[in-house]
Protein backbone atom coordinates (compact mmCIF):
# COMPACT_ATOMS: atom_id res chain seq x y z
CA UNK A 1 0.00 0.00 0.00
CA UNK A 2 1.43 3.30 -0.97
CA UNK A 3 0.59 6.66 0.08
CA UNK A 4 1.76 9.94 -2.71
CA UNK A 5 1.55 13.49 -0.47
CA UNK A 6 1.07 16.38 -2.96
CA UNK A 7 1.39 19.78 -1.05
CA UNK A 8 -0.01 23.01 -2.90
CA UNK A 9 1.20 26.56 -3.04
CA UNK A 10 3.50 28.83 -4.67
CA UNK A 11 4.66 29.92 -1.05
CA UNK A 12 6.06 26.41 -0.38
CA UNK A 13 7.73 26.57 -3.91
CA UNK A 14 9.35 30.23 -3.62
CA UNK A 15 10.84 29.07 0.20
CA UNK A 16 8.55 31.89 2.01
CA UNK A 17 7.03 28.77 4.00
CA UNK A 18 8.59 25.57 5.39
CA UNK A 19 6.60 22.35 4.19
CA UNK A 20 5.88 20.93 7.91
CA UNK A 21 2.56 19.56 6.99
CA UNK A 22 4.57 16.64 4.76
CA UNK A 23 6.87 15.44 7.60
CA UNK A 24 3.70 15.56 10.24
CA UNK A 25 2.00 13.61 8.00
CA UNK A 26 4.73 11.28 6.38
CA UNK A 27 5.53 10.73 10.51
CA UNK A 28 2.10 10.37 11.40
CA UNK A 29 1.64 7.55 8.34
CA UNK A 30 4.92 5.71 9.25
CA UNK A 31 3.78 4.97 13.12
CA UNK A 32 0.55 3.55 11.71
CA UNK A 33 2.45 0.96 9.23
CA UNK A 34 1.20 3.37 6.27
CA UNK A 35 4.64 3.73 3.77
CA UNK A 36 5.23 7.55 1.85
CA UNK A 37 5.94 6.64 -1.55
CA UNK A 38 6.81 9.83 -2.72
CA UNK A 39 5.90 13.71 -1.60
CA UNK A 40 5.51 16.42 -4.30
CA UNK A 41 4.97 19.91 -4.07
CA UNK A 42 3.26 22.06 -6.71
CA UNK A 43 2.41 25.71 -7.52
CA UNK A 44 -1.27 27.22 -7.74
CA UNK A 45 -1.73 26.31 -10.88
CA UNK A 46 -4.77 24.54 -12.44
CA UNK A 47 -2.86 22.16 -15.40
CA UNK A 48 0.29 21.75 -12.60
CA UNK A 49 -2.31 20.17 -9.93
CA UNK A 50 -4.05 17.78 -12.90
CA UNK A 51 -0.67 16.58 -14.05
CA UNK A 52 0.42 15.97 -10.29
CA UNK A 53 -3.05 14.05 -9.44
CA UNK A 54 -2.75 11.74 -12.46
CA UNK A 55 1.06 10.86 -11.82
CA UNK A 56 0.16 9.98 -8.34
CA UNK A 57 -2.70 7.64 -9.66
CA UNK A 58 0.19 5.80 -11.35
CA UNK A 59 2.34 5.47 -8.09
CA UNK A 60 -0.02 5.17 -5.01
CA UNK A 61 -2.88 3.67 -3.99
CA UNK A 62 -3.72 6.38 -1.44
CA UNK A 63 -3.25 10.06 -2.58
CA UNK A 64 -2.94 13.04 0.38
CA UNK A 65 -3.40 16.77 -0.65
CA UNK A 66 -2.77 19.65 1.50
CA UNK A 67 -3.24 23.47 0.32
CA UNK A 68 -5.42 25.88 -1.87
CA UNK A 69 -9.08 25.34 -0.41
CA UNK A 70 -9.57 29.06 0.98
CA UNK A 71 -11.97 31.47 0.00
CA UNK A 72 -9.97 33.05 -2.06
CA UNK A 73 -9.58 33.42 -5.84
CA UNK A 74 -6.22 31.70 -5.38
CA UNK A 75 -7.25 29.10 -3.87
CA UNK A 76 -8.32 26.30 -6.93
CA UNK A 77 -8.17 23.13 -5.12
CA UNK A 78 -11.76 22.55 -5.20
CA UNK A 79 -12.44 23.83 -8.92
CA UNK A 80 -9.42 21.23 -10.03
CA UNK A 81 -10.32 18.37 -8.14
CA UNK A 82 -14.17 19.38 -9.49
CA UNK A 83 -12.65 19.07 -12.82
CA UNK A 84 -10.16 15.91 -12.32
CA UNK A 85 -12.83 13.75 -11.37
CA UNK A 86 -15.33 14.99 -14.16
CA UNK A 87 -18.27 16.45 -11.27
CA UNK A 88 -19.82 19.29 -10.35
CA UNK A 89 -20.04 21.57 -7.12
CA UNK A 90 -23.19 20.93 -4.28
CA UNK A 91 -24.15 22.77 -1.19
CA UNK A 92 -23.03 20.33 1.66
CA UNK A 93 -25.35 21.67 5.13
CA UNK A 94 -23.05 20.07 7.62
CA UNK A 95 -20.19 21.64 6.36
CA UNK A 96 -22.32 24.88 6.23
CA UNK A 97 -23.00 24.38 9.78
CA UNK A 98 -19.41 23.89 10.92
CA UNK A 99 -18.94 27.19 9.25
CA UNK A 100 -21.41 28.97 11.14
CA UNK A 101 -20.14 26.82 14.34
CA UNK A 102 -16.45 28.80 13.76
CA UNK A 103 -17.63 32.28 13.43
CA UNK A 104 -20.24 31.87 15.81
CA UNK A 105 -17.12 31.36 18.39
CA UNK A 106 -15.79 34.96 17.41
CA UNK A 107 -19.09 36.74 17.20
CA UNK A 108 -19.81 37.06 14.07
CA UNK A 109 -21.92 35.83 11.04
CA UNK A 110 -21.10 34.45 8.20
CA UNK A 111 -19.84 36.36 4.69
CA UNK A 112 -20.85 35.42 1.72
CA UNK A 113 -17.18 34.66 1.02
CA UNK A 114 -16.76 32.13 3.55
CA UNK A 115 -19.78 30.31 2.56
CA UNK A 116 -18.25 29.26 -0.56
CA UNK A 117 -16.30 27.09 2.07
CA UNK A 118 -19.11 24.61 2.18
CA UNK A 119 -19.65 24.28 -1.49
CA UNK A 120 -17.92 20.49 -2.65
CA UNK A 121 -17.06 18.27 -5.20
CA UNK A 122 -20.45 16.58 -5.49
CA UNK A 123 -18.74 12.97 -5.04
CA UNK A 124 -16.86 13.44 -1.96
CA UNK A 125 -17.49 12.65 1.27
CA UNK A 126 -17.02 15.80 3.39
CA UNK A 127 -14.58 15.18 6.12
CA UNK A 128 -15.37 17.79 9.06
CA UNK A 129 -13.08 20.42 10.45
CA UNK A 130 -14.16 22.07 13.35
CA UNK A 131 -10.94 24.17 13.58
CA UNK A 132 -11.26 25.80 10.48
CA UNK A 133 -13.65 27.00 7.63
CA UNK A 134 -12.26 24.71 5.05
CA UNK A 135 -13.60 21.38 5.04
CA UNK A 136 -11.87 18.16 4.65
CA UNK A 137 -12.80 16.03 1.19
CA UNK A 138 -12.64 12.13 0.84
CA UNK A 139 -12.97 10.57 -2.60
CA UNK A 140 -13.13 7.29 -3.14
CA UNK A 141 -12.75 6.64 -7.20
CA UNK A 142 -11.53 3.17 -8.72
CA UNK A 143 -10.07 1.88 -5.91
CA UNK A 144 -7.91 4.49 -5.05
CA UNK A 145 -8.47 7.14 -2.06
CA UNK A 146 -7.76 10.77 -2.28
CA UNK A 147 -8.02 13.09 0.96
CA UNK A 148 -7.85 16.65 0.37
CA UNK A 149 -7.09 18.94 3.76
CA UNK A 150 -6.76 22.41 4.27
CA UNK A 151 -3.11 23.87 4.50
CA UNK A 152 -3.19 25.30 7.80
CA UNK A 153 -0.84 22.75 10.41
CA UNK A 154 -3.27 23.57 13.17
CA UNK A 155 -6.38 22.41 11.21
CA UNK A 156 -4.50 19.44 8.89
CA UNK A 157 -3.40 18.12 11.92
CA UNK A 158 -6.44 17.56 13.88
CA UNK A 159 -8.28 16.51 11.12
CA UNK A 160 -5.21 13.98 10.07
CA UNK A 161 -5.06 12.04 14.18
CA UNK A 162 -9.07 12.49 14.72
CA UNK A 163 -10.28 11.23 11.73
CA UNK A 164 -8.13 10.94 8.22
CA UNK A 165 -5.67 8.00 10.15
CA UNK A 166 -9.38 5.77 12.01
CA UNK A 167 -10.82 5.66 8.17
CA UNK A 168 -7.92 4.66 6.25
CA UNK A 169 -7.79 1.67 8.88
CA UNK A 170 -11.15 0.93 8.39
CA UNK A 171 -10.86 0.98 4.55
CA UNK A 172 -6.91 -0.77 4.00
CA UNK A 173 -5.03 -3.36 6.28
CA UNK A 174 -1.49 -1.75 7.11
CA UNK A 175 1.16 -3.72 8.57
CA UNK A 176 3.52 -3.05 11.39
CA UNK A 177 6.58 -0.83 11.47
CA UNK A 178 9.01 -0.31 13.67
CA UNK A 179 11.74 2.20 13.56
CA UNK A 180 14.82 3.05 16.48
CA UNK A 181 17.75 5.32 16.02
CA UNK A 182 21.02 4.90 17.72
CA UNK A 183 22.98 8.07 18.29
CA UNK A 184 26.54 8.25 17.98
CA UNK A 185 29.17 11.01 18.66
CA UNK A 186 32.86 11.08 18.21
CA UNK A 187 33.16 8.74 14.97
CA UNK A 188 33.14 9.66 11.40
CA UNK A 189 30.70 8.29 9.02
CA UNK A 190 32.70 6.60 6.71
CA UNK A 191 34.73 5.05 9.90
CA UNK A 192 31.36 3.64 11.70
CA UNK A 193 30.35 1.71 8.10
CA UNK A 194 33.66 0.08 7.97
CA UNK A 195 33.48 -0.53 11.73
CA UNK A 196 30.27 -2.08 11.85
CA UNK A 197 30.13 -3.60 8.21
CA UNK A 198 29.89 -7.11 8.91
CA UNK A 199 27.07 -6.39 11.49
CA UNK A 200 25.62 -4.50 8.89
CA UNK A 201 25.06 -7.11 6.78
CA UNK A 202 24.06 -9.29 9.35
CA UNK A 203 20.56 -6.63 9.49
CA UNK A 204 19.37 -8.63 6.30
CA UNK A 205 18.63 -11.98 7.92
CA UNK A 206 15.95 -10.24 9.79
CA UNK A 207 14.29 -7.92 7.35
CA UNK A 208 16.25 -4.79 8.98
CA UNK A 209 17.55 -1.79 7.37
CA UNK A 210 19.93 0.83 8.30
CA UNK A 211 20.47 3.73 7.50
CA UNK A 212 23.42 6.29 8.33
CA UNK A 213 21.69 10.10 9.07
CA UNK A 214 25.11 11.97 9.97
CA UNK A 215 25.37 15.80 11.15
CA UNK A 216 27.66 17.82 12.69
CA UNK A 217 29.27 15.97 15.60
CA UNK A 218 27.37 13.11 15.10
CA UNK A 219 26.16 10.03 13.33
CA UNK A 220 22.45 8.60 14.08
CA UNK A 221 21.95 5.33 12.87
CA UNK A 222 18.34 4.60 12.14
CA UNK A 223 17.22 0.70 12.05
CA UNK A 224 13.93 -0.12 10.19
CA UNK A 225 11.77 -3.24 9.86
CA UNK A 226 8.24 -3.72 8.89
CA UNK A 227 6.08 -7.11 9.40
CA UNK A 228 2.44 -8.39 10.98
CA UNK A 229 3.99 -9.15 14.21
CA UNK A 230 4.76 -5.56 16.01
CA UNK A 231 6.12 -7.42 18.81
CA UNK A 232 8.86 -9.78 17.05
CA UNK A 233 9.78 -5.86 15.08
CA UNK A 234 10.53 -4.92 18.45
CA UNK A 235 12.39 -7.85 19.98
CA UNK A 236 14.89 -8.26 16.65
CA UNK A 237 15.60 -4.42 16.23
CA UNK A 238 16.45 -4.88 20.29
CA UNK A 239 18.75 -7.94 19.91
CA UNK A 240 20.82 -6.15 17.24
CA UNK A 241 21.30 -3.11 18.91
CA UNK A 242 22.70 -5.30 21.75
CA UNK A 243 24.97 -6.57 19.52
CA UNK A 244 26.08 -3.09 18.03
CA UNK A 245 26.62 -2.42 21.46
CA UNK A 246 29.40 -4.67 21.53
CA UNK A 247 31.36 -3.03 18.72
CA UNK A 248 31.11 0.67 19.71
CA UNK A 249 29.59 1.40 23.22
CA UNK A 250 32.19 4.29 23.77
CA UNK A 251 30.50 6.08 20.53
CA UNK A 252 26.65 5.56 21.69
CA UNK A 253 25.01 8.31 23.71
CA UNK A 254 21.10 7.80 23.28
CA UNK A 255 18.86 5.94 21.21
CA UNK A 256 15.46 7.37 19.84
CA UNK A 257 12.10 5.61 19.34
CA UNK A 258 10.42 7.15 16.07
CA UNK A 259 7.67 9.19 16.99
CA UNK A 260 8.70 10.18 20.14
CA UNK A 261 10.14 13.21 21.41
CA UNK A 262 14.02 13.56 20.68
CA UNK A 263 15.96 13.41 23.55
CA UNK A 264 19.35 15.96 22.43
CA UNK A 265 22.41 15.28 24.13
CA UNK A 266 22.28 18.45 26.52
CA UNK A 267 18.93 17.44 27.41
CA UNK A 268 21.05 13.66 28.18
CA UNK A 269 23.65 15.83 30.65
CA UNK A 270 21.44 18.08 32.25
CA UNK A 271 19.43 15.03 32.98
CA UNK A 272 22.42 13.23 34.69
CA UNK A 273 23.30 16.69 36.50
CA UNK A 274 19.70 16.73 38.22
CA UNK A 275 19.63 13.10 39.03
CA UNK A 276 23.11 13.10 41.12
CA UNK A 277 22.67 16.71 42.31
CA UNK A 278 25.61 17.46 40.84
CA UNK A 279 26.93 21.38 39.27
CA UNK A 280 28.78 22.53 36.41
CA UNK A 281 30.69 25.41 35.10
CA UNK A 282 32.23 26.18 32.03
CA UNK A 283 35.59 27.61 30.39
CA UNK A 284 35.10 28.56 26.41
CA UNK A 285 37.48 29.77 24.14
CA UNK A 286 36.31 29.12 20.79
CA UNK A 287 33.23 27.99 21.03
CA UNK A 288 32.02 31.55 22.04
CA UNK A 289 29.45 30.71 24.73
CA UNK A 290 27.71 28.08 22.74
CA UNK A 291 28.47 25.01 25.17
CA UNK A 292 26.75 27.16 27.72
CA UNK A 293 24.07 28.06 25.36
CA UNK A 294 23.18 24.42 25.39
CA UNK A 295 23.30 23.91 29.03
CA UNK A 296 20.65 26.88 29.54
CA UNK A 297 18.13 26.07 26.92
CA UNK A 298 16.26 23.71 29.18
CA UNK A 299 13.91 24.75 31.96
CA UNK A 300 15.19 24.30 35.38
CA UNK A 301 19.20 24.08 34.12
CA UNK A 302 19.92 26.60 36.91
CA UNK A 303 19.70 23.81 39.26
CA UNK A 304 22.90 22.20 37.83
CA UNK A 305 24.56 25.21 35.77
CA UNK A 306 26.33 27.52 37.78
CA UNK A 307 28.36 29.75 35.19
CA UNK A 308 31.20 30.80 32.55
CA UNK A 309 34.07 32.21 31.22
CA UNK A 310 34.08 33.09 27.78
CA UNK A 311 38.09 33.63 27.84
CA UNK A 312 38.19 34.23 24.09
CA UNK A 313 41.31 36.82 24.31
CA UNK A 314 44.80 35.84 25.70
CA UNK A 315 43.96 38.26 28.14
CA UNK A 316 40.76 36.84 29.58
CA UNK A 317 42.35 33.33 29.96
CA UNK A 318 45.67 34.90 31.66
CA UNK A 319 43.32 37.49 34.16
CA UNK A 320 40.06 35.31 34.70
CA UNK A 321 41.34 31.52 34.40
CA UNK A 322 44.89 31.79 35.82
CA UNK A 323 46.62 30.59 32.73
CA UNK A 324 50.11 31.51 33.35
CA UNK A 325 51.47 33.65 30.39
CA UNK A 326 54.86 32.01 30.02
CA UNK A 327 52.23 28.42 29.20
CA UNK A 328 50.69 30.53 26.40
CA UNK A 329 53.27 31.66 24.99
CA UNK A 330 55.34 28.31 24.95
CA UNK A 331 52.30 25.66 24.28
CA UNK A 332 50.28 28.19 22.44
CA UNK A 333 45.95 28.66 23.38
CA UNK A 334 45.05 25.86 21.49
CA UNK A 335 46.77 23.31 23.80
CA UNK A 336 46.54 20.14 25.92
CA UNK A 337 48.29 22.78 28.59
CA UNK A 338 45.82 25.85 28.61
CA UNK A 339 42.62 23.71 28.50
CA UNK A 340 43.53 21.85 31.11
CA UNK A 341 44.14 24.73 33.34
CA UNK A 342 41.08 26.75 32.19
CA UNK A 343 39.10 23.57 33.29
CA UNK A 344 40.82 23.09 36.92
CA UNK A 345 40.40 27.23 37.25
CA UNK A 346 36.90 27.64 36.17
CA UNK A 347 35.46 24.42 38.66
CA UNK A 348 37.52 25.88 41.38
CA UNK A 349 36.55 29.83 40.85
CA UNK A 350 32.53 28.74 40.85
CA UNK A 351 33.07 25.69 43.60
CA UNK A 352 31.36 23.25 40.50
CA UNK A 353 31.28 19.41 40.75
CA UNK A 354 32.62 19.20 36.83
CA UNK A 355 33.96 21.72 34.25
CA UNK A 356 33.94 21.60 30.90
CA UNK A 357 36.64 24.08 28.71
CA UNK A 358 37.59 24.15 24.95
CA UNK A 359 40.09 25.83 22.80
CA UNK A 360 40.62 25.57 19.32
CA UNK A 361 40.82 27.41 16.20
CA UNK A 362 36.82 27.38 14.23
CA UNK A 363 38.34 29.00 11.32
CA UNK A 364 38.30 29.90 8.62
CA UNK A 365 41.54 31.61 9.30
CA UNK A 366 44.17 31.41 11.96
CA UNK A 367 45.24 28.33 11.59
CA UNK A 368 49.16 27.01 11.03
CA UNK A 369 50.72 23.61 9.59
CA UNK A 370 51.33 22.42 13.39
CA UNK A 371 47.64 23.02 14.16
CA UNK A 372 45.45 23.64 11.31
CA UNK A 373 41.76 24.90 11.19
CA UNK A 374 39.51 22.28 13.03
CA UNK A 375 42.04 21.67 15.49
CA UNK A 376 40.41 21.96 19.12
CA UNK A 377 41.41 20.52 22.55
CA UNK A 378 38.87 19.84 25.20
CA UNK A 379 39.02 19.63 28.75
CA UNK A 380 36.88 17.71 32.01
CA UNK A 381 37.75 18.64 35.46
CA UNK A 382 36.50 16.27 38.14
CA UNK A 383 36.74 16.12 41.70
CA UNK A 384 39.79 14.14 41.30
CA UNK A 385 41.40 14.49 37.88
CA UNK A 386 41.37 16.40 34.76
CA UNK A 387 41.78 14.91 31.15
CA UNK A 388 42.08 16.05 28.04
CA UNK A 389 41.46 15.04 24.37
CA UNK A 390 42.31 17.00 20.87
CA UNK A 391 40.23 16.81 17.96
CA UNK A 392 40.35 17.78 14.26
CA UNK A 393 37.29 18.89 12.88
CA UNK A 394 38.26 20.25 9.50
CA UNK A 395 37.41 23.75 8.24
CA UNK A 396 33.98 24.87 8.35
CA UNK A 397 33.48 27.15 11.36
CA UNK A 398 30.12 26.52 12.34
CA UNK A 399 30.22 22.77 12.05
CA UNK A 400 33.75 23.03 14.14
CA UNK A 401 31.75 24.98 16.90
CA UNK A 402 28.79 22.42 16.96
CA UNK A 403 31.26 19.43 17.38
CA UNK A 404 33.30 21.06 20.01
CA UNK A 405 29.93 21.20 21.85
CA UNK A 406 29.01 17.89 21.55
CA UNK A 407 32.63 16.75 22.30
CA UNK A 408 32.68 18.26 25.65
CA UNK A 409 29.21 17.49 26.52
CA UNK A 410 30.00 13.67 25.29
CA UNK A 411 32.55 13.72 27.85
CA UNK A 412 30.60 14.94 30.72
CA UNK A 413 28.09 12.41 29.84
CA UNK A 414 30.49 9.79 29.85
CA UNK A 415 32.04 10.90 33.33
CA UNK A 416 28.80 10.97 34.79
CA UNK A 417 27.61 7.47 33.60
CA UNK A 418 31.11 6.22 35.08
Amino acid sequence: MQVEIITIGDEILIGQIVDTNSAFIGQLLNLNGIRVKQITSVSDDRLHILKALEEARGRADIIIITGGLGPTKDDITKKTLCEYFNTTMRFDEGAYQDVVNIFATFGKDVTPLNRLQAEVPAICEVIHNYNGTAPGMWFDVDGKVYISLPGVPYEMKALMKSQVIPKLKERFEFPSIYHKTVLTQGIGESTLSELISDWEDSLATVNIKLAYLPSPGMVRLRLSTTGKEGDLLFKNVEKKIEELKLIISENIYGYEIFGEEKISLEQMVGKLLRDKKKTVSTAESCTGGYISHLLTKEAGSSDYYIGSVISYAYEIKETELGVPHDVIVKYGAVSKQVVEQMAKAIREKYKTDYSISASGIAGPSGGTEEKPVGTVWVALATPTKVISEKFLFGNNRERNIQKTADAALNMLKKELEG
